[in-house]
């Protein structure tokens, strides 16, 4: 997938309003799970213990919440390169819903589209509305409204 190119405040406003593009599609399977629990202290059974989740809910260990959250960085890279900037800030999340549990080794992918921006005194502010949907799903993991601060040079 070709990554949509930035390289100024004037360039992002040419798609207000419309979809930036997806990522590829990431499994996330127990090993990363376990790592997240391990990073968190977050071990509730349902993510990290194998036998009993078999007996669960979703037949399986399923993925935190936060992680399917924590991978937005990872997955919006591959939709977009902004040039020309010398800093990045995650500035806040807005609206999130998780919609449907992500079970160990399904695979993911961002769904973005610009919502809103503006120029703040040279500071980029943009508000990417997003989805993160599971992959053979017909419900997203998880949707919301990222705002990010792009610091142009």
């Amino acid at each position: 997938m070709e990554k949509l190119i930035i390289n100024s405040y004037e360039e992002f406003e040419k798609y207000l309003g419309q979809p930036l593009g997806q990522s590829d599609w990431l499994q996330v399977d127990q090993d990363r799970i376990n790592l997240f629990a391990d990073a968190t202290l977050d071990h509730q059974w349902i993510h990290v213990d194998q036998e009993r989740a078999k007996e669960g809910p979703f037949g399986t260990t399923i993925v935190h919440g936060y992680l399917t959250l924590s991978l937005l960085p990872y997955l919006w890279e591959q939709i977009i390169q902004v040039n020309n900037i010398k800093m990045l800030v995650n500035y806040g999340m807005d609206k999130m819903r998780f919609g449907q549990a992500v079970k160990s080794g399904q695979s993911v992918r961002l769904s973005t589209k610009l919502e809103s921006i503006a120029n703040l005194r040279g500071i980029c502010k943009v508000e990417i509305k997003f989805s993160i949907d599971i992959k053979d799903e017909r419900k997203p993991a998880l949707t919301g409204v990222a705002t990010f601060l792009y610091h142009f040079e």
